[in-house]
């Protein structure tokens, strides 16, 4: 899930396919909405109600898995809520769990939020050992099962998806631009950064009215630091990401897209970014895999056949991807773990991508949709291109306040693209935020 999904992060969070050549369908539609209460109400009867708090949107209620395990589990209700911002999202759970209260029976848990789970909080998720997670450990790539684990152990969250990078291109927009549409031939030109910015410049001398290059500087930053192993903190835990000259890479790049105005200046996850999606305000946008049900939610029936994918300039990397985690205040914790389970076993990581394009981290299911293709995205072999992806992508050092730092940094390349802010003046201003944050 992207920064967006984070942030979408996220997170990121956060954030569509059928196999082989049966139509996908399905569209990633993000739930606004503030964060659970946490109030489980039990129905009559013995039932049992099992609240699920996410940020951005994990595609589980729209590829149809709640109401599968309601049914498989005759008595079990499930109730989800949503906060759209990954950010505003941690702000309320980092609350509610330092008062012990309020916390739903399952939390989700940004990737570049799970070394602070599991460095600084592991007194307040369940250790999911205690409920035999410890069988699951070879149904999961091995990274994203050792970003959960606590110093001692502790299983403190099982992953739901990873975010292999690739290009996300509008071919009507790129044709009526004069640019080659055919993803063999443009993976050739844009190899490198430097070839897709100079093929930016290209498409913004004869682009169509009111459509820029790419979305925000800021996409394309958080792009190509998903790329590096070392972002934020080196493997020994120490901060590095001034000095970084990978990350200095990705602000100089970022920083030259918003001078040579290749940028339509939104705020992922605004209003105004989701309405771009149809309007054709962008003719690229940096793409991890669950940014596919994104577009398909926001583009809607009119986008079919106008997307395409691409292999991701400079190489493979990973931006994005989430955990299933029980708070120890939880209601309903050995319910909530077989939930969790459930919906992270590798036939159900399947559906999803499937049906929403969330690209699995548990290894049965990476085989299964290896031959998945999109018509929506004009046929494009995204089983292939976000497979290859997640084999060559780097294992990164996971750091206590990355989501933090990510934040900042993306601010400050905002202040460039929107307010003409010297790249000096706001890379300070990035140091001064990252200091009042994380100390």
């Amino acid at each position: 899930m992207p920064i967006a999904r984070a942030a979408a992060t996220t997170t990121v969070r956060r954030a569509v396919a059928r196999l082989g050549a049966v139509a996908l369908t399905g569209a990633l539609l993000a739930a606004c909405g503030g964060a659970s209460d946490g109030a489980s109400t039990d129905g009559a009867g013995g039932g049992v109600t099992l609240t699920v708090d996410l940020f951005g949107s994990f595609g589980y209620k729209e590829a149809g898995l709640y109401a599968e395990y309601e049914k498989l589990h005759p008595g079990v209700t499930i109730k989800q809520t949503d906060t759209e911002d990954e950010a505003d999202y941690w702000k309320s759970l980092q609350t509610r769990l330092a008062g012990g209260a309020g916390l739903a029976d399952v939390q989700g848990i940004e990737v570049g939020r799970i070394a602070s789970v599991t460095q600084q909080q592991s007194d307040r998720f369940e250790d999911l050992r205690k409920y035999g997670a410890e069988t699951l450990k070879d149904q999961f790539a091995p990274a994203k099962w050792a970003a959960a684990t606590g110093k001692g152990g502790e299983v403190l969250g099982l992953g739901t998806d990873v975010g292999p990078e690739a290009m996300c291109y509008r071919t009507d927009l790129f044709k009526q631009a004069g640019l080659p549409t055919d993803r063999t031939q443009l993976a050739e030109k844009w190899a490198t950064w430097d070839g897709y910015l100079a093929l930016g410049k290209q498409y913004k001398a004869k682009a169509p009215a009111k459509s820029a290059w790419l979305d925000s500087v800021g996409s394309l930053y958080s792009i190509m630091i998903g790329q590096q192993k070392e972002r934020y903190y080196d493997a020994s835990g120490k901060l590095i990401w001034e000095d970084n000259p990978a990350l200095r890479t990705a602000w100089d790049h970022s920083v030259q897209a918003a001078q040579d105005g290749l940028s339509a200046k939104l705020d992922q996850w605004s209003p105004q970014w989701n309405q771009a999606f149809a309007a054709g305000s962008f003719a690229t946008i940096p793409c991890p895999a669950w940014m596919l049900g994104y577009i398909k939610g926001q583009a809607g029936d009119t986008g079919k056949g106008k997307w395409d994918v691409a292999a991701l300039p400079g190489g493979a990397g990973n931006w994005g991807g989430s955990y299933l985690s029980v708070p120890k205040a939880a209601k309903h914790k050995k319910e909530a773990y077989e939930l969790i389970k459930w919906l992270t076993a590798p036939e159900q990581q399947t559906r999803l991508f499937e049906k929403q394009g969330n690209f699995p981290s548990a290894t049965g299911a990476i085989a299964k949709v290896a031959a998945a293709k999109d018509p929506y995205f004009s046929g494009a072999p995204i089983g292939q291109i976000f497979g290859d992806a997640a084999k060559a992508a780097p294992v990164q050092v996971l750091g206590v306040h990355d989501q933090n730092i990510a934040q900042q940094i993306t601010n400050a390349l905002s202040e460039v693209e929107r307010k003409g802010t010297s790249p000096e003046k706001a890379w300070s201003n990035a140091k001064k935020g990252v200091e009042n944050t994380i100390g």
